[in-house]
């Protein structure tokens, strides 16, 4: 242990970190190997040492993995910043002791665990094949009886399908779950949308959603405060009679509920090809679908339930990136359907793309939530005579709560980001009929919207839900199809009612503990020298969301803190925003870019320009942050795909590619050459890099003959 200890931290010497960074990591790894129950896991971490892996060891080792909104998400691995049984068994620990110091005495409590469709398989190649590796194969259903355990050695019952059970509850069934029997909380073992390798424990409250400050902190503090976990094996548990199984009653009124969001029964004439990327959707979304009376088509190819997720581009089941809908959308040309959809592994969020003439539209998310706040607001009318609600969350478009408004809604639009704050709001209009200056009860909540592809349409249930906004949207479309027209027509209208608004995102991804340390300084540096000007735009107004001068008051706790690190430059004109924040699930700074047009113009004729000033902003704020951490990259770059990490794309500007000319040029074959180069990118490492590889052409055009080889190398693709 000593020598793997002064390795360390001569390895760790040689880093650019926070020397904070340095030293806590050691001091957890110190812990970790004097830990009886992990022994079996020093094979690998002397493997890592032996291999010089200094940047991944510090990287598992120099923070516990955060407790984050609601839970722990990240990669399954070795060491305190990584998800395994360890991270898993003490953030339930913490659970069932919050629980248990919320409960009125000794009543009895209760929880509901769902888990998704992963299994660890190492898939980015970070420990020796040739070495027991206990986490290999372990399944998110594996975690959930770990979880299960835990919870009942502290007294807490488990609901949870059985070991036979060939479905899945998924993220809104588990909300629905919470309420429908009258549990006290709830997991779900999942990592939603990210990368297969990832997975994650995040807890739900009573009331079906999940704690907002301060008590998430008070949660996070019982979390941080174990020292010690009692468990029992799964066996030992269902002896004992903590455990539950969850029968087909609640699925089947999980079906019912939102089937019951129908506005019109008699408009069925949409055919949908729906893909659950390998995930759960197809028990939600598609057999609500079919339930309503739709036609639903299943891409047979990505139906299976597969953690590996094989057959989806770059393996990210993510319906914010198109090309995950390539094959639903071939299939959809194939048998002339009217809409393709798609979930996330959790069936939270919803992809969706429209044929419209002769070619197919994607939706961002900020799009098809407006359509389902526009068709909600012309046929659902209150039943308490009051203006109907909409909730956004302030990154959302602006878009909604235009249309909304115009149509005679009532606008919570500032939320901060996550769900959980919609299911807040929905909790406030429950117990107190109010919500930020907004009086009203349940009855009068319609819609919440959030820009990643998460809707919400009835208050059943307190997160996302891509089952009730699917099917309202199929509504939606056959409501245009009976008027030859199609979802896009619907949009155009709402852009000349309101004026059309155009939403980019751009997401720097910062791995490690030294993307970290960029992504605080990067914070921490706005805030005590905002940007004055943003390329040639200045900056109107500066905004920082933890100000307790704004909107949101006094910080309530540090967990409120983070939830607000949330920065707003206005932009001058009027007409632009951008908002950055950090990922609260994910290594990256986000930024979001709104520009907003006129009202009654025509969307063909205001759109291009919109578009184009909104990716110039983008570029430009883009690049003046990695400046405030001396990190650059060229323009062209940022036309990698923001699943690359900043560190992978300046490889690629300024190692790969020249070097990839010159042998071009030379006549050389490449293929294995260029693969080994690019392979730490991600899956289809080639496609993610293609778009760079194009706006670099289009930038400094080479000879033809390295054109035409590189667009052999790189093609672009996309539906």
């Amino acid at each position: 242990m000593n020598s793997l200890l002064e390795a360390a931290r001569t390895g760790f010497a040689g880093l650019s970190v926070d020397p904070a960074f340095r030293e806590a990591a050691l001091e957890n790894l110190e812990a970790w190997l004097g830990n009886p129950q992990v022994q079996d896991t020093v094979a690998q971490l002397e493997a890592l040492a032996a291999a010089g892996s200094w940047d991944v060891l510090l990287d598992s080792f120099y923070q516990v993995l955060p407790f984050g909104t609601g839970g722990r998400r990240g990669p399954v691995g070795i060491g305190t910043n990584r998800y395994n049984r360890w991270t898993l068994s003490t953030s339930i620990q913490g659970h069932a002791r919050f629980l248990r110091a919320q409960a009125d005495g000794d009543a009895p409590l209760s929880v509901v665990i769902a888990y998704d469709v992963r299994a660890y398989k190492d898939a980015r190649g970070v420990y020796r094949a040739d070495l027991p590796n206990p986490l290999m194969g372990l399944t998110s259903r594996n975690f959930a009886e770990i979880a299960a355990g835990v919870y009942a050695a502290n007294g807490v019952k488990v609901h949870i399908l059985g070991r036979d059970s060939k479905t899945y509850v998924s993220t809104p069934e588990l909300s629905f779950a919470i309420r429908y029997l009258r549990a006290d909380g709830g997991l779900n073992v999942s990592a939603s949308h990210n990368p297969q390798d990832d997975n994650g424990a995040k807890i739900y409250d009573s009331f079906g959603g999940q704690a907002v400050p301060p008590w998430d902190e008070r949660l996070a503090d019982e979390v941080a405060g174990v020292t010690h976990v009692e468990s029992l094996a799964y066996e030992e548990a269902m002896d004992g009679g903590w455990i539950t199984e969850i029968g087909p009653d609640l699925h089947e009124a999980y079906i019912r509920m939102n089937v019951a969001v129908s506005l019109r029964p008699e408009w069925r004439d949409c055919h949908v090809v729906f893909t659950a990327l390998h995930g759960t959707g197809d028990t939600t979304v598609a057999q609500v679908l079919e339930a309503a009376g739709f036609k639903v088509t299943l891409e047979p190819t990505q139906a299976t339930h597969d953690g590996a997720f094989p057959n989806v581009p770059f393996g990210i089941p993510n319906p914010e990136v198109p090309q995950s809908m390539d094959r639903a959308v071939a299939l959809a040309d194939e048998l002339g359907a009217d809409l393709v959809m798609s979930c996330d592994p959790d069936a939270d969020r919803l992809g969706l793309v429209v044929r419209h003439g002769e070619g197919w539209r994607v939706m961002t998310g900020n799009e098809l939530g407006t359509l389902v706040v526009r068709y909600l607001l012309g046929f659902r009318r209150s039943s308490t005579g009051r203006a109907p609600i909409i909730m956004k969350t302030e990154v959302t478009s602006s878009l909604v709560a235009r249309v909304a408004r115009h149509h005679g809604g009532r606008v919570v639009g500032h939320l901060l980001v996550g769900f959980k704050y919609i299911g807040e709001g929905l909790r406030r209009l429950e117990r107190v009929g109010g919500f930020y200056n907004v009086e009203g009860t349940l009855q009068d909540f319609m819609a919440g919207v959030e820009e990643s592809h998460g809707v919400l349409v009835t208050h059943e249930v307190r997160d996302k839900d891509a089952a009730g906004a699917a099917l309202l949207l199929a509504e939606a479309s056959s409501w245009q199809k009976s008027n030859k027209c199609t979802l896009v027509d619907l949009l155009e209208d709402c852009w000349r009612e309101v004026g059309a608004v155009v939403n980019t995102l751009n997401s720097l991804v910062m791995r490690g503990a030294e993307g970290r340390s960029r992504i605080l300084a990067i914070q921490a540096s706005l805030r005590e020298d905002p940007f004055r000007s943003v390329g040639d735009r200045s900056v109107s107004a500066f905004y920082d969301r933890q100000d307790p001068r704004g909107p949101f008051g006094r910080v309530l706790s540090g967990t409120d803190a983070v939830s607000r690190d949330v920065l707003v430059f206005e932009l001058e004109g009027g007409d632009a925003r951008v908002l950055l924040r950090p990922s609260g699930t994910e290594p990256k700074s986000k930024v979001y870019v709104e520009v907003s047009g006129r009202p009654g113009a025509e969307p063909g004729e205001v759109l291009p320009q919109l578009q184009e000033t909104a990716r110039r902003i983008g570029e430009d704020f883009v690049l003046a942050l990695l400046e405030r951490v001396e990190f650059s990259l060229p323009r062209w770059s940022l036309s990698i795909s923001d699943l690359v990490a900043v560190e992978h794309k300046a490889h690629f500007a300024v190692e790969v590619l020249p070097a990839l000319v010159t042998r071009l040029g030379d006549g050389e074959v490449i293929d294995t050459w260029l693969d080994e180069r690019i392979a730490t990118y991600g899956k289809d490492a080639r496609a993610l890099v293609a778009p760079g590889v194009a706006a670099w052409i289009a930038s400094a055009p080479p000879e033809s003959d390295i054109q035409e080889s590189l667009a052999a190398l790189f093609p672009l693709s996309g539906p």
